[in-house]
C-alpha cells in the first residue's frame, strides 16, 4: 500500500513504512498526455440494481476536447505527496484528494508500490460538470502519466481496471475513438468506424448534477421504468458507413427527460440548434450541454452562430470525433 498523501488538503491514502514500498522510476521529469472527452451517442438506462447503480448500454464518442495532465517528478522535500495545480484556476475544479485525477495517481501507487510522489499540472478544455467526463479523462491522463514517469509498466487491460474503480466513465478515455461500454458503462468495447464527425457544443451557464439527474429519471420513470435496450444496428451501421445523416437518426439518450425536466430551457437550444442546420441536438450524457450532430464545417460554423445570438447558452465548442484515448504527447 502507497504512503503517498494528497496536498494540500482532503482524504488521504493509509500511511505505511516507506520501506515497503518497491522505489521505481522512468527516466522523464515529466510526461505530458492528452485524453478526450465524450459525447453519448445512444444511452440506455436500466432500473437500479440492489447496489442501487443503474446498468448502462452506451455508445461513446471521443471528441477533440481535450485535457492534458502532466506529470512531474518532485524534488526530495516533496517526496511522497501528489499534488495538483490548475494551468488555467477554476473556482469549479477542486484540486484537492476529491479530484479524480489526484485519486488516479494515489491509486496507481497503492496498486503498484511505489513510494515516490508526483505534481500533476491539468490543462482543462472540457466544459466542467457538463455530462461529457472531463474528470473522467483527467483521471484517465493522470493513470498513463503516472505509469510513464514511475516506469510502473502497467498495460492498458490494468490500467482499465483501475480506471473502473474511480468511475464508470474513466476507462473509455484510456482507449478512446468509438466504443460500446455496458456494465455501468466501464465495461468498453470498441466498434468499427468510418470518416470523420463533426460537434457543436452549447454550454450551460451552470453544471447539473448526475445523480441529480439520474433521481429524477427514477422519478419519471417509476415502476413502469422500460427494459434496457441494446444498441441500434441502424447506428453501428451508420458509423460503419461514415453516414453522418443516418447516425443523427439514431442518436437516443434515456436520460434526456430526465435533464430537461430539470432544465426546460435546454429544449430551446436543441431547437435553436435543429433550425439552425444541426442534424440533430440532444442533451450529452447526463447534461446540461447539448451534443448537435452536424454535416460538415461549415453547417457547425452556422449553428454556433444561432447558439451564441439566442442569448440561451454559456458558450459554444466545436470538435470533430472520433479522436484517440489517453496518449503521451511530447
Amino acid at each position: 500500500m502507497s504512503h503517498l498523501r494528497a496536498v494540500p488538503s482532503g482524504p488521504t491514502n493509509p500511511s505505511c513504512d516507506s520501506s515497503s514500498a518497491s522505489p521505481r522510476s522512468g527516466s522523464a521529469s515529466s510526461v505530458r498526455v492528452e485524453a478526450p472527452g465524450k459525447v453519448n451517442l445512444f444511452l440506455s438506462v436500466g432500473a437500479p440494481g440492489p447496489d442501487g447503480y443503474h446498468p448502462l448500454t452506451t455508445v461513446f464518442q471521443a471528441v477533440r476536447l481535450i485535457e492534458t495532465v502532466t506529470a512531474r517528478r518532485q524534488s526530495a522535500q516533496d517526496h511522497g505527496t501528489v499534488t495538483l495545480t490548475l494551468e488555467e484556476p477554476d473556482a469549479d475544479v477542486p484540486t484537492d484528494a476529491s479530484n479524480l485525477a489526484v485519486q488516479a495517481a494515489m491509486l496507481l501507487a497503492e496498486a503498484t508500490g511505489v513510494g515516490e510522489g508526483v505534481d500533476l499540472l491539468l490543462r482543462k478544455r472540457v466544459p466542467v460538470a457538463g455530462g461529457m467526463a472531463g474528470g473522467s479523462a483527467d483521471a484517465a491522463a493522470a493513470l498513463v502519466a503516472c505509469n510513464a514517469l514511475w516506469g510502473t509498466g502497467l498495460p492498458l487491460p490494468e490500467l482499465s481496471a483501475l480506471a473502473a474503480r474511480l468511475g464508470a466513465d474513466v476507462p473509455f478515455p484510456l482507449t478512446g475513438a468509438t466504443a460500446v461500454g455496458s456494465g455501468r458503462g466501464d465495461l468498453v468495447t470498441p466498434i468499427m468506424t468510418r470518416g470523420s464527425y463533426h460537434w457543436v457544443f452549447a454550454l450551460a451557464e451552470d453544471g447539473l448534477s448526475t445523480p441529480a439527474v439520474f433521481r429524477r429519471f427514477d422519478e419519471l420513470t417509476g415502476a413502469g421504468q422500460p427494459a434496457m435496450r441494446d444498441v441500434p444496428e441502424a447506428l453501428t451501421a451508420a458509423l460503419r458507413a461514415g453516414d453522418a445523416r443516418a447516425l443523427a437518426d439514431s442518436l437516443d439518450n434515456d436520460l434526456q427527460a430526465a435533464a430537461l425536466d430539470l432544465r426546460p430551457e435546454l429544449a430551446e437550444v436543441i431547437a435553436v440548434a435543429e433550425d439552425a442546420g444541426a442534424l440533430r441536438a440532444i442533451v450529452s450524457g447526463s447534461g446540461p450541454t447539448i451534443a448537435a450532430l452536424v454535416e460538415d464545417p461549415g453547417s457547425a460554423q452556422r449553428v454556433s452562430r444561432a447558439l451564441k445570438a439566442s442569448g440561451l447558452v454559456a458558450g459554444v465548442l466545436r470538435a470533430d470525433a472520433p479522436v484517440s484515448g489517453a496518449r503521451v504527447v511530447g
